[in-house]
């Protein structure tokens, strides 16, 4: 099994969108690369600790390679936008991969290559080694599983 942690703007949609695709054996949302140790989500919205809203994700790369997960995330984020996606503002709302393995670096440049290609502007998308990840808050976990008609700015 291999891991990768993407953020996405609000991680509910992440992570539902994620835990669909064939071959994710795993999903959970949490916070990632900020500053403080074990934050909460009254913590994180505040922009002051430095975490990006996330979803880490196991996946047997038998059944879907790293690039087709990759191509999945590109389709559901705006990757020219900074520190916002849909409605939700915010450097918690960053675009960013956040990878767990150094071998998956090529695989990760190619992919963003290939969707610069697709637009006049920069990508903003932070490609970084996972420095942490705390998971959030048991109600935010699956959070569209068990409220169906929650906010989401995916459109699953």
């Amino acid at each position: 099994m291999k891991e990768i942690v993407l953020a996405g703007g609000c991680f509910w949609g992440v992570e539902e969108y994620m835990s669909r695709i064939r071959g994710v054996i795993e999903t959970k949302v949490g916070y990632a690369n900020g500053n403080t140790e074990d934050p909460s989500y009254s913590e994180v919205k505040t922009g002051e600790t430095g975490h990006a809203e996330a979803c880490y994700i196991r996946y047997d790369e038998a059944q879907i390679s790293l690039e087709e997960l990759l191509k999945r995330f590109w389709r559901v984020i705006d990757p020219t936008i900074l520190n916002r996606q849909g409605p939700d503002e915010g450097t918690q709302y960053r675009t960013g991969i956040y990878y767990i393995n150094a071998e998956d670096i090529p695989i990760i440049k190619k992919s963003l290559e290939e969707e610069q290609e697709k637009y006049p502007e920069p990508i903003v998308t932070e490609v970084e080694p996972l420095k942490c990840f705390y998971d959030a808050e048991e109600y935010h976990q699956k959070y569209l599983k068990k409220n169906p008609g929650g906010y989401c700015h995916i459109k699953l």
